[in-house]
């Protein structure tokens, strides 16, 4: 089946992921392209919406219609009031999140007409998520079927959240962003699917002197050697992976093979969190027995849908809207 089939017939509330990382305020501003180095360009108003990619991922499955529950840290600032409003909005289990006493995390992202955009990180209350913080909510992490990990948060906090869910026979997705290089061995070792992006990709895999492919242009993806990558990837500890792939879809390398699945066309006005929606589209599909490959094909919609709306969570659909938004041909 296609991706808008499968949706079609899906039903995500028998579903439950825990996702453990970041949640921070995106300021955002638009501009008509995006500044070159030391330039300043003109930008319109300026407007503070929810984001974090974990937390856009949580977001993401509660507004699928799967349970998500959320664990890390906010601020006792307003950012921190804000976000948890904005995610108890979407659906999203808040029980567990802690306060820490100072700022919460913010982005600054810029976003150009086209869509693109450049980020900036600050990590407030998330870097004070440690491996403390996860030893008292093994209970919570259990209680899904599969986790969700990115890299926004510590990376020994990180570890150990994979290694409590593992061990506890949850399905391990990592989100190996922001790129961290070379990822310890105890986290590798607890997680069974990788997501990344074609960069991300190129940088976990190459050897020195290898030459840098072209990632851009035509058919692209089509000139790569998607055996040697699988390889590759298997030697360094993942053997289900995804490599999304922006505008040209993504790959799902699984069992030895390697499927492509198609972007989906939509006129796009911010693609900010779209990765995020994506990914949250996969624990959604993983948590409620769908394959990995049925998966990304229905999460190539719901990314695709939440680049027509600007923001990260502010642009994410609930089931039905993205159900309706396809059906009526992408208007």
């Amino acid at each position: 089946m296609q991706g808008q089939e499968l949706l079609e017939h899906k039903d995500f509330s028998g579903g439950s992921v825990v996702i453990f990382g970041s949640m921070n305020a995106d300021y955002t501003v638009t501009t008509e392209r995006l500044p070159a180095g030391g330039e300043t360009v003109v930008g319109g108003p300026l407007t503070i919406l929810p984001g974090g990619k974990s937390s856009n991922q949580a977001a993401a499955v509660a507004r699928l219609g799967a349970r998500a529950v959320m664990l890390g840290k906010l601020g006792t600032d307003a950012n921190g009031d804000f976000l948890e409003s904005q995610l108890v909005s979407a659906g999203v289990d808040m029980s567990s999140v802690v306060r820490w006493d100072g700022p919460s995390g913010a982005t600054v992202i810029t976003v150009d007409k086209h869509g693109e955009n450049t980020i900036v990180l600050s990590a407030g209350a998330n870097e004070h998520v440690d491996p403390a913080y996860v030893d008292s909510v093994q209970s919570q992490l259990a209680q899904g079927s599969v986790l969700g990990l990115c890299l926004e948060s510590p990376m020994e906090a990180v570890t150990r959240a994979a290694e409590i869910a593992h061990q506890a026979g949850l399905t391990v997705v990592l989100n190996d962003s922001p790129f961290q290089g070379l990822l310890p061995a105890e986290l590798i070792a607890n997680v069974d699917l990788l997501l990344v992006n074609e960069h991300e990709m190129w940088q976990l895999i190459r050897h020195e002197g290898d030459q840098m492919p072209v990632l851009s242009g035509e058919g692209w993806w089509k000139r790569l050697d998607w055996a040697e990558i699988a390889s590759r990837l298997k030697g360094v500890g993942f053997e289900s992976v995804i490599v999304t792939l922006g505008s040209a879809g993504s790959m799902v390398l699984e069992d030895g093979s390697a499927e492509h699945v198609d972007a989906v066309s939509v006129k796009a006005v911010d693609t900010t969190g779209c990765g995020d929606s994506f990914m949250g589209a996969v624990l959604a599909g993983l948590a409620t027995g769908s394959s990995l490959l049925d998966s990304a094909k229905m999460a190539a919609y719901v990314s695709a849908y939440a680049a027509t709306g600007r923001g990260a969570q502010a642009s994410y659909g609930n089931l039905e809207q993205v159900r309706a938004y396809f059906a009526q041909g992408g208007r």
